[in-house]
């Protein structure tokens, strides 16, 4: 009898022991789960990619050169130009007389040679030194080169470096003053001689996500045309790549060296007023007021406002930025009397 106490004895002390034991494996074995819903629910962090600030194009290094901006010649016998292909971002505005120029802004690309270069102008250096940019150009009054030696903004002419074949060369198939063209790679070398800084960041401008892009909301516009006096730009929607080429009347803007198209992912033409300045016809224009515009994207244009923000020209909605689709833009600033209702939009 004793013996079977003992052994019951036995036998409960086991089967404490065992649950015991596995209780104290269930809670190793619960709290092995709660860490792994508390690892479950730790935020996962993306990594974002760095963008050129003219483009929104990723990039995976932070971009840290400057901006270089040239002064491109637009007569008719200046066509086709240069470097026009690689251009982030190009402004339009007339000259004198009804042909216009086009300052040129370089950054995720670095063309072998750009232009013709031709001589500077006010607005166009004020806008060069609101974006931060080197101001290349080729020539300019006296007045007009004081200004500029006296700090409107940092520069390079090429009349002190005209066909010294290393930042400047004239080309023998064009006649001056529609030949001299500017060699990229020297011109961030020849400025830091100058003792301009050649490396800066820049805060991007606004672009559009990609869930934005699919629904952008306007007008039709498969070909867009505006008039710089006589003579007209259009712009032709290419829906197979969703870019616009752009055209002098039916001559369409192409790289002279392999008639590479000029190819936009945004038109934005803007109004705004301008004034003869002397006798030679120089204008003054403002760029500080603000205005009507039109934005061109992916075959919808848009009417928008257009604003002067901390030295930018961007488009403007009640009140808020309006992103451009990553890529190429182009700039066409008319003048109020033209006027953004005289814009065709077909």
């Amino acid at each position: 009898m004793k013996r079977y106490i003992l052994l019951v004895m036995l036998s409960m002390l086991v089967f404490v022991g065992c649950s015991n034991d596995e209780d104290a494996e269930r809670q190793v074995t619960d709290h092995s789960k709660n860490d792994t819903t508390e690892k479950e629910r730790e935020p996962i962090e993306v990594e974002e990619k760095e963008r050129f600030p003219l483009t929104g194009i990723e990039t995976d290094e932070v971009p840290t050169q400057r901006f270089i901006n040239v002064m491109v010649n637009n007569h008719p016998r200046a066509r086709p130009q240069s470097g026009l292909s690689q251009a982030d971002m190009v402004f339009e505005i007339l000259s004198e007389g009804q042909t216009t120029r086009l300052m040129a802004m370089f950054h995720s690309e670095q063309p072998e040679v750009v232009g013709p270069v031709r001589s500077a102008r006010p607005y166009y250096f004020n806008l060069a030194d609101d974006y931060n940019a080197l101001y290349v150009y080729h020539g300019a009054a006296t007045f007009i080169e004081n200004m500029l030696k006296n700090g409107a903004a940092d520069h390079l002419n090429g009349a002190y470096y005209d066909n010294d074949r290393q930042l400047f060369k004239r080309e023998s198939f064009r006649v001056a003053p529609h030949n001299s063209y500017v060699i990229f790679d020297a011109i961030a070398e020849t400025a830091k001689e100058k003792g301009y800084e050649m490396e800066t960041t820049y805060e991007p401008l606004t672009f559009l996500s990609d869930e934005e892009m699919t629904g952008l909301e306007g007008n039709p516009a498969n070909e867009v045309t505006l008039y710089y006096g006589n003579e007209s730009v259009r712009y032709v929607y290419q829906s197979d790549t969703e870019t616009y080429h752009r055209y002098n009347g039916q001559s369409q803007t192409v790289e002279l060296s392999d008639s590479t198209p000029i190819a936009l992912d945004n038109v934005f033409i803007l109004e705004t007023y301008h004034e003869i300045a002397d006798d030679v016809g120089r204008r003054e224009i403002d760029f500080s007021s603000g205005g009507d515009a039109l934005l061109i994207q992916k075959g919808v244009a848009k009417e928008v406002a257009w604003e002067n923000r901390d030295g930018r020209i961007i488009p403007v909605q009640s009140g808020e930025a309006v992103g451009f689709v990553p890529g190429k833009t182009w700039i066409n600033v008319i003048p109020t009397s033209t006027g953004i209702e005289r814009v065709t939009v077909e």
